[in-house]
């Protein structure tokens, strides 16, 4: 037997199995034909789905620019064993070196050391780990479990919201107990169905508008979308903007959503990250695929949590705060350390600014044009105008003063010199959830850093 031969044996087995449960959990009752028939597919032909994961991969990042290898899950790290083509299947995770050849950042942070060694602060190489086949055991605890007793939730919300002015609380309450023992008796998907067989004589239009809002809330399998799924490492955060607009050129058509919390201070664990869920299925059918964006300072953090986060994950009934607490506290540390890296980069910068001003001289154009690259992804531009406006009025009374430059320099050239630094702080660092953490101020980045840091606090405080 060939190791291609044994890869897609292994990879079919594994299909009907995960069919095989799938039929235990319908037949049982656990869960209807309807969420049946989503696992069913996304479940199936595994081989062919995990193909269409490396053909993403390959139109968004090009060839990878070092061997695949197999990723030990255990110790966060790839084991150093060089696979083929034919190794490769959806029941283990892979990781995969890519390069991010539209990044903003390429080249722009370095040191020089003797002999004119060049060591890269900040690298274009986009680490992706893909993970193996979610468990289907697990995946219908998730679409039974949390997800469930949350669409449980909505639906309450959305018939209190809807019939609140026309019954009683007497009668609400007595409504929402008999759809809380419907959910229980039986797994429910068709809200609205269920919901109107519980009321009698209710006016057709208020009826009408019932059924509109309870069809809006997703049902809780469609939100399994990590059945197939990638993880991207980059340095910092603009890489991973640009890559995901990036994905938003190619294939604006196979993007299901987006969701960029790199800023996100509302998140009881303080978790940072940004998450596309993309289309892979063929001929009008719908399978998801979801990639996670994360920085790689903030992805050491994550490994330090996990056993915390699965425990947490664990108890989806009830909360535990201390175990929260704990989890946000290891990611501040996480955004701590990934902020302290912004400020070296910000202090390379500066002792780049001379050069800048000598190449530009008499020709109006920076070194640093397009650097970063505008995004469409951060902060509110009433928050960006408050921020120039505060540091050109502290570049005019010389709290913000360039010292180490090879030539004079006009106040105008100043405040765009400073201004410049301040858009990269804003694209790149990310906020805190305690408000007054502040980096060593010994140096020009680092005084810059936490005025616009304090600036962007004010805003998360309102």
């Amino acid at each position: 037997m060939t190791e291609k031969f044994d890869a897609g044996f292994r990879t079919a087995e594994h299909d009907r199995q995960n069919l095989r449960i799938i039929d235990s959990a319908l037949n049982s009752g656990r869960i209807n034909a309807e969420a049946a028939e989503y696992l069913n597919l996304v479940y199936s032909n595994g081989m062919d789905w995990f193909r269409e994961v490396f053909h993403f991969l390959g139109k968004c990042l090009g060839a990878p620019k070092a061997a695949v290898v197999p990723y030990d899950r255990t110790t966060n790290s790839g084991i150093n064993v060089k696979m083929k083509i034919a190794d490769i299947n959806p029941l283990e995770s892979y990781l995969v070196q890519h390069r991010l050849d539209a990044d903003p950042m390429r080249n722009q942070f370095f040191a020089s050391h003797e002999k004119c060694q060049i060591d890269l602060s900040v690298s274009s190489i986009v680490t992706v780990i893909v993970g193996a086949q979610k468990d289907v055991n697990r995946a219908i605890d998730k679409i039974t479990g949390k997800y469930y007793v949350e669409f449980q939730e909505r639906v309450l919300e959305t018939v209190k919201d809807t019939l609140g002015s026309k019954l009683n609380s007497r009668s609400l309450s007595v409504l929402g107990n008999s759809i809380q023992e419907q959910f229980a008796a039986k797994y429910v998907t068709d809200a609205s169905a269920v919901v109107l067989d519980l009321i009698s004589g209710i006016d057709k239009n208020l009826a009408v508008e019932l059924v509109r809002n309870l069809d809006k809330i997703r049902r809780p399998y469609t939100r399994l979308c990590d059945v197939w799924r990638i993880k991207c490492l980059f340095d910092l955060i603009p890489q991973a903007r640009t890559f995901i607009e990036r994905m938003q050129e190619l294939m604006p058509e196979r993007i299901l959503e987006i969701r960029d919390k790199f800023y996100d201070i509302k998140n009881p664990r303080n978790y940072r990250d940004a998450k596309i869920i993309i289309n892979i299925g063929k001929n009008g059918t719908v399978v998801p695929m979801e990639i996670i964006c994360q920085v790689r300072k903030f992805f050491e953090a994550e490994i330090k949590t996990h056993a915390n986060y699965e425990s947490i994950r664990s108890d989806t009934l009830s909360c535990d705060v201390y175990k929260e607490q704990e989890a946000s506290d290891y990611m501040e540390d996480g955004v701590w350390q990934y902020n302290l890296m912004i400020v070296e980069c910000l202090e390379d910068l500066f002792e780049r600014v001379g050069w800048n001003i000598l190449y530009s001289r008499d020709h109006d154009i920076s070194m640093f044009e397009g650097f970063p690259k505008d995004c469409k992804l951060y902060y509110p531009q009433k928050v960006m105008d408050s921020i120039r406006s505060k540091l050109s009025l502290a570049v005019e009374n010389e709290i913000f003063h360039m010292t180490q430059v090879p030539a004079k320099l006009t106040k105008e050239q100043e405040n765009q010199i400073f201004l410049f630094m301040a858009r990269f702080i804003l694209v790149a660092a990310m906020p805190y959830l305690k408000k007054n953490w502040e980096v060593p101020d010994d140096n020009m980045a680092g005084k810059l850093f936490n005025f616009v840091m304090k600036e962007v606090q004010r805003y998360y405080k309102k």
